[in-house]
């Protein structure tokens, strides 16, 4: 016999003498409730694949099972808990997704639904994922919802002192398995959640959630990527009476605590969220984050608390509220002691302290006292700033008192109008009407060539983007579609939807991603087509037409990311006013815009805009009809990737060559 067939001859009966040694007398016992402690390991222990055993002794439904240190990873593929029952891992013990499993989207480690009762004690015990896996495109579908913990719709759950790592999705994930049910008295402490894919921890629906001592680390790899997100579905969805004691939230990639409640209503359940003795270090866009729907129906009230935390070293605002009006119709939000230091400091626009409303807000932002709240910042700048997204509105309802420490000297600030005035300006742009393309007819300023197609600069329309394309009644038209991927967002076939004139759907493609595919269709009638992609987080280009192709603002801003030239925009007989709204993304991303006239002479350019602002035009005379230009540039002190363009006072086409301009028909 060869040494290496007596090799191969000797782990065989290593692995068959591991799997073999099953108690089936104590098995017994358990089934017959003669004991009610039990070792998974009397269900058996495979090194290569565990999953049978395991899920074999969660099934036992015994009241107290051990996770036994068999010296070796227990390796598995999804694992479902029952009701009832604490599981404790011991020292030592790592339950270890199995390599090249783990395929469909949602597959998770271990999850529970509609359960009640589930204790996973585990110190010193880890709960490990493959991250860097599901992110090969080669060998996974893109998903993010591959979690380490899963608890959908679930009522008294403990989860104590375990590592929850390198999931393709999140830590822990409290979700929904029935609409309207949430999950209810769920303790988690001692927790460490370790370089996961999109979340620490996301909390969809919550009531009664408390959260201590727990670490939420290292998350990279798609967005949101904070260290702990509360983001519900749905407005009857709950974040009701949760509280984080004595957390940290560490190297994140993007915030270290998020709240991001727009889908909550008027009508939903009050918010109540309270951080006490929290830390934020070393997140990359900011430590505490909340934003609601700023508008009348939209608002939820409710309370939220601040309570000695620490932000430091975060590279955005240490603290930001985004479109929570001042209560009753908001949330009331209390900042009470704590340090805010060092934030933001390579981003001199911004602030440590931030306020903004979101597009489509129509209520002032707020609700916020402050108290012994020590502000930190070595950048000379004010300590608040207000971005205003919505134009118009203000900050309200801010109240207390600052402790503003520079040179190791702190001065008392009280927050009076009068100051949050001189630190927050508000910004109050022209009002212009938006016009409309419903029941309007155009026609080209110039006949576009038969046959050729019209070459079109790259303007990246970023998730949902509108276009819109000019032809006869019955003439063949082709406008070519291509895609590309932002940051790790699935990367799924893109949608373009054709409505003609009359809002008829006339055809519908789904287009390969990252293809250059055709849209094509016989004009029903003349007029102006509209094409509707949707790109999910991705972007969606157009590079050619038969037709003459504008990009359309459909009572939104036209949303770009990445694109830079110039657009020309037709000014028709007539006009006296007009404008362009132009916004980058918050305080991080910004534009630079020139609008030039008939005669290539600048009117106006403004660099570095991140919040919203207006290029406005007063003509001396009403204009004969003419085409301007929109000169689009990379910002000179700030990133450039998202942004939006808003025509107001004209009709809302921006071309992107010369030859596709339209003009209002006769």
């Amino acid at each position: 016999m060869t040494r290496l067939l007596l090799c191969a001859i000797v782990c065989l009966l290593t692995v068959s003498l591991a799997c073999a040694q099953v108690n089936q007398q104590a098995i017994d016992d358990v089934a017959a409730g003669k004991l009610k402690e039990a070792k998974a390991s009397w269900w058996g222990f495979d090194p290569v694949d565990a999953t049978a055993c395991l899920q074999a002794a969660i099934n036992s439904k015994v009241p107290k099972l051990t996770v036994d240190n068999v010296g070796k990873p227990w390796i598995v593929t999804p694992i479902k808990l029952v009701a009832n029952q604490e599981i404790t891992f011991e020292q030592g013990v790592e339950v270890l997704a199995k390599a090249d499993e783990f395929k469909g989207s949602t597959d998770s480690l271990f999850s529970a639904s509609l359960a009640e009762n589930i204790s996973l004690i585990g110190y010193g015990a880890t709960l490990r994922m493959r991250r860097s896996d599901y992110d090969d495109a080669t060998r996974y579908t893109h998903a993010e919802w591959r979690m380490v913990l899963k608890l959908l719709s679930c009522t008294n759950i403990k989860v104590y002192g375990l590592t929850l790592a390198e999931s393709g999705g999140d830590g822990i994930y409290l979700g929904t398995a029935q609409r309207g049910v949430t999950n209810k008295n769920i303790h988690i402490k001692d927790v460490i959640c370790d370089k996961n894919y999109r979340q620490g921890i996301s909390v969809i629906t919550a009531e009664d959630l408390l959260i201590e001592n727990t670490i939420m680390r290292d998350t990279a790899g798609t967005a949101p990527m904070a260290g702990i997100d509360f983001e519900p579905n749905n407005p009857e969805e709950r974040i009701a009476n949760c509280v984080m004691r004595n957390c940290l939230a560490e190297n994140n990639n993007s915030w270290g605590y998020v709240a991001y409640l727009p889908p909550l209503r008027a009508t939903s359940a009050p918010v109540g969220l309270r951080l006490e003795n929290c830390k934020a270090v070393g997140n990359k866009a900011g430590a505490f984050g909340f934003v609601t729907n700023g508008t009348e129906a939209g608002a939820v009230p409710g309370q939220v608390e601040l309570i000695n935390c620490e932000f430091t070293g975060n590279g955005g605002a240490a603290f930001s509220i985004g479109s929570n009006p001042p209560p009753p119709m908001g949330c009331r939000i209390t900042v009470q002691g704590g340090l805010f230091a060092d934030n933001a400091v390579d981003k001199p626009v911004q602030s440590p302290i931030m306020f903004a409303t979101r597009q489509g807000a129509d209520q002032d932002v707020g609700g916020v006292t402050f108290t012994d709240v020590v502000v930190r910042d070595p950048v000379a700048r004010n300590p608040m700033i207000f971005v205003d997204m919505a134009s118009g509105l203000n900050v309200s309802g801010v109240t207390g008192n600052l402790l503003l420490e520079k040179d190791g000297q702190r001065q008392n600030v009280a927050l009076t109008k009068e100051l949050l005035a001189q630190w927050m300006p508000v910004v109050v742009l022209k009002k212009i009407p938006r016009l409309t393309l419903i029941g309007k007819s155009f026609a080209p300023l110039q006949a576009p060539a038969a046959g050729q197609k019209i070459a079109l600069p790259p303007w990246r329309l970023r998730k949902e983007g509108a276009a819109c394309v000019w032809a006869k009644q019955g003439e063949e038209v082709t406008v070519t579609v291509n895609s590309g991927q932002i940051g790790k967002y699935a990367t799924n076939p893109i949608s373009v939807v054709v409505k003609s004139p009359s809002g008829q759907e006339v055809t519908k493609v789904q287009a390969p991603f990252g293809q250059e595919s055709p849209v094509s269709f016989t004009a029903p009638e003349t007029g102006l087509y509209t094409l509707l992609s949707d790109a999910g987080g991705n972007y969606a280009v157009y590079t050619s037409s038969t037709h003459p192709l504008n990009l359309c603002s459909l009572g939104e801003a036209i949303h770009i990311i990445g694109s830079t030239g110039t657009l020309y925009l037709h000014v028709p007989a007539g006009t006296s006013s007009f404008g362009l709204r132009v916004h980058g993304e918050g305080m991080g991303e910004g534009i630079k815009a020139t609008l030039m006239n008939a005669a290539g002479e600048v009117v106006e350019s403004k660099d570095n805009i991140a919040r919203m602002d207006m290029l406005t035009v007063e003509l001396a005379q009403p204009s004969p009809g003419e085409t301007w230009s929109l000169k689009l540039e990379r910002p000179s002190a700030m990133a450039m990737e998202d942004y939006y363009l808003d025509p107001v006072g004209l009709p809302p086409l921006l071309a992107p060559a010369q030859e596709c301009l339209l003009k209002p028909a006769q």
